[in-house]
């Protein structure tokens, strides 16, 4: 069994913002298992269920707002009896550029209110993520034009051609899924990393 979250803000106003990178992703995933969303008040998110080469696999999108995140994926977890060994999160990732994709394996939280929040509630940081670079507002200040708040960046849409290079980013996700979901994460990094 596998469990994918992606990372988001729920409602219309978010759903092209580049935080919301977590659950664009989800969405091809589940299209990909010819699975489809389905509200969970209890999990307080939006959750499909799909098979992949015999394995169940579990995608949710928590609809807590990023900084709760935590809530809905420890309390589906908890149903589910899912280890953190069984857990891969989609996030966005300001460090990294629009169209660079990475898998990683633990770690610190690099700032990111989603992945603190999943920490404090499963206890752990040891489960797998996958950094959706969204670039960082720094790396596209303009000589003279002010400076953009983080939090102001994260919550705006992509231009159409930092969006081409995120969606490209995912469709290299998708070739090396099947290595994550069989558990050859060395040979999913590799291949990831090196595209």
């Amino acid at each position: 069994m596998y469990l994918i979250i992606g990372l988001g803000n729920p409602t219309d106003q978010h759903l092209n913002d580049r935080h919301n990178a977590g659950f664009w992703l989800c969405d091809l995933i589940a299209s990909h298992l010819n699975t489809s969303f389905k509200t969970e008040s209890k999990f307080k998110g939006e959750l499909a269920k799909g098979k992949f080469q015999g394995q169940d696999v579990y995608l949710l999108k928590p609809m807590t707002y990023m900084n709760l995140s935590g809530e809905s994926v420890g309390q589906l977890m908890r149903f589910l009896q899912i280890k953190p060994s069984q857990l891969l999160v989609i996030h966005d990732e300001l460090d990294l550029a629009p169209g660079v994709i990475r898998l990683k394996m633990g770690g610190g939280t690099g700032g990111h209110n989603g992945l603190k929040s999943i920490q404090s509630h499963i206890g752990t940081s040891d489960y797998l993520r996958l950094r959706v670079g969204i670039g960082h507002p720094r790396d596209f200040v303009e000589k003279g034009s002010p400076h953009q708040e983080v939090a102001s960046y994260v919550l705006k849409r992509p231009p159409k051609a930092e969006m081409a290079l995120i969606e490209d980013c995912f469709d290299q996700f998708m070739r090396v899924f099947p290595l994550v979901i069989n558990g050859d994460l060395s040979q999913a990094m590799k291949d990831l990393h090196t595209l």
